[in-house]
């Protein structure tokens, strides 16, 4: 499964401007950092009420990383 996909498709979903919505994929060694950047009136709701959100993405993350054997980890962007 595409990851990049993944984390466009949940961030596209929550936001009210989904063309907005931008996605950056860095790779090193074995860690892949998966760079989130949305419209700042859409912020708060990828992150969601006490970081529920933004921790709920990074654990569907972290599930489909076990499974490639790498460690996929998200971080939102202003």
């Amino acid at each position: 499964m595409n990851m990049l996909k993944l984390v466009e498709g949940m961030a596209k979903a929550l936001v009210n401007i989904p063309e907005e919505v931008r996605v950056r994929e860095v790779r090193a060694t074995r860690v892949t950092v998966f760079e989130l950047r949305v419209a700042s009136t859409d912020l708060g709701k990828v992150i969601g009420r006490q970081g529920r959100l933004a921790d709920a993405m990074r654990n569907i993350l972290w599930a489909a990383g076990v499974k490639e054997r790498r460690r996929l980890h998200l971080e939102i962007l202003e």
